[in-house]
């Protein structure tokens, strides 16, 4: 089992660099032209109805036609309707030479950096981390890399593949470098795959013993909390919203009730489940509560998810993998519908790195004699 360290030793700064956006300088209001032009034309008062209607009209379908090609919907309900992965499972053998593809602010990608600390697979799996570019497009810089070809677009490396490519380049990336080919972009694949290259004798994310019940609470955080969170984010409709919202949150209370009894997700043992639900809860507070709407609780009002969320950041290695200022700014100066005026909020207290240092207490929910508790059972 884990021993749980109080206060892990971080390496300052994060080990994954990444590219900070340069800062726009501030321009007073006097030296501002578009200030000074309305002030001209209508002084101190609104400006005139038909200019906000027309500019809200304006508006509202540039983010229709915006939200249509970063997060398709159905055209009935408005509902999120995610992509399917263009190489969703592992097939054949792949060669020894593998690549990761990964970027700092995805909480998918974070489950194979989170799995490739947590198996220690640094040494074995090189990493290349890709940043958003102002297209929204992954991309590489002369501070974050491509370590494998020197591509300056996370697209180039799709596109480098025997058979070319043409679909969405996301992240997770797992790619054979034999035979120049993308082994999978799916997350929860890559992760599977990444537990069988561990050895054995340690850590085992995705024992078979509890496959089943890793499966079943799988079959609960996927759908309402991970994609959930983007389902509210991205709804375009009041009832597509209101839907996810309720699923989502219903599924949180869930989670709080059965993690106020239970270490983790399957008893005692850190498993894929807990590694997936992870990477969301720790984005919560900072990203989907205020950007994507999710604002019924903050993730510091249910205190067993909140402690639970604690305990496996100040797991050896994992702080490590956490970048919180990469993450706003990859959410924040991104998602150009959702936030306009690109400004980024500060990082809530909650998700700050003291904060998360916090004594978590969960120790006393494992087996006093360290035997496996086995999970309740998942409907």
């Amino acid at each position: 089992m884990w021993a749980t360290p109080s206060k892990p030793q971080l390496r300052q700064p994060p080990p994954f660099p990444i590219r900070r956006r340069g800062r726009l300088s501030r321009i007073s209001a006097s030296q501002d032209p578009l200030t000074a032009l309305s002030r001209v034309l209508w002084g101190r008062a609104l400006p005139p109805a038909p200019l906000i209607l027309a500019v809200r009209h304006s508006w509202t379908t540039a983010w229709r036609v915006l939200m249509l090609q970063l997060a398709p919907s159905d055209p009935e309900t408005g509902a999120f309707k995610r992509s399917a992965s263009g190489f969703p499972a592992v097939v054949g053998t792949p060669s020894a030479r593998l690549h990761l593809y990964v970027g700092l602010p995805c909480p998918w990608a974070h489950r194979a950096l989170l799995v490739r600390a947590l198996l220690g697979l640094e040494d074995r799996l090189p990493v290349s981390v890709a940043v958003p570019g102002d297209d929204g497009a992954w991309s590489f810089t002369p501070d974050s890399p491509d370590a494998l070809y020197g591509k300056r677009k996370l697209r180039e490396v799709y596109a480098a593949r025997s058979g070319g490519f043409e679909g969405r380049a996301t992240v997770p990336m797992l790619w054979d470098v034999d035979r120049r080919e993308v082994v999978c972009n799916e997350s929860i694949e890559i992760a599977k795959f990444l537990c069988g290259l561990a050895e054995g004798g340690g850590l085992d994310l995705w024992p078979p013993e509890l496959r089943q019940d890793i499966e079943r609470w799988y079959g609960v955080i996927y759908p309402s909390v991970n994609n959930g969170v983007y389902r509210c984010g991205f709804a375009q409709s009041q009832e597509a919203y209101d839907t996810a919202a309720s699923e989502l949150f219903g599924a949180l209370d869930r989670l709080e009730a059965h993690l106020a009894g239970s270490r983790y997700l399957c008893g005692d043992r850190l498993t894929l489940a807990d590694v997936c639900l992870f990477t969301t809860l720790i984005r919560f507070d900072a990203v989907y509560n205020p950007l994507f709407r999710c604002t019924r609780r903050k993730l510091a009002e249910y205190p067993s998810l909140h402690a639970y969320t604690r305990d496996i950041y100040q797991m050896p290695k994992v702080a490590d993998t956490c970048d919180m200022e990469a993450i706003m700014e990859g959410y924040f100066k991104t998602l150009f519908p959702l936030n306009p005026g690109g400004i980024q909020p500060l990082v809530p207290v909650s998700c700050d790195r003291d904060t998360l240092l916090r004594p978590h207490g969960r120790e006393a929910l494992s087996a006093a004699d360290g035997r496996q508790i086995q999970a309740a059972g998942v409907s």
